[in-house]
């Protein structure tokens, strides 16, 4: 009994599950960046907007 298809198999199911959690933490990273980026942006308009000019 040959278990060789089975290990190849889990391999392959491995590397697929390590290489997505790679790349979702990868898109995470930058939609959370992207996210303070916009955020920051909104603050610093929201003080100016704020301030009185004769």
């Amino acid at each position: 009994m040959s278990y060789r298809n089975y290990v190849i198999a889990s391999f392959a199911v491995f590397v697929v599950v390590l290489g997505w959690d790679y790349v979702a933490t990868r898109l995470q990273i930058r939609r959370e960046i992207n996210n303070a980026r916009q955020r920051a942006k909104r603050e610093a308009a929201r003080t100016q907007s704020d301030e009185l000019t004769r």
